[in-house]
């Protein structure tokens, strides 16, 4: 039986990468805080973020754009928003 074909989104695709990017910035924004437990505290708080992006990426590259794939994206644009507000970076 032939594989599904995934449905790709090139706007969405777009929002991914300018997800990475945000993701990558922040990330090394935090390796660059010198003080240890700071940096501990930042990057405890922005795993969740990471998570969600990291989850965000996997369920488009298996499955494509489908009807979850708006609800994905906003639940990782809500969280990265929260981080941002209760850390200054």
């Amino acid at each position: 039986m032939a594989k599904k074909r995934r449905k790709l989104n090139k706007d969405f695709e777009k929002k991914i990468y300018s997800s990475k990017k945000n993701v990558e910035l922040v990330l090394a924004k935090i390796y660059d805080i010198d003080d240890e437990d700071i940096q501990k505290e930042y990057m405890s708080a922005f795993n969740g973020v990471v998570y969600l992006y990291d989850e965000l990426k996997k369920d488009y590259d298996q499955q494509g754009f489908h009807d979850n794939s708006e609800e994905l994206l906003i639940g990782y644009q809500n969280a990265f928003e929260h981080f941002q507000s209760e850390f200054e970076i």
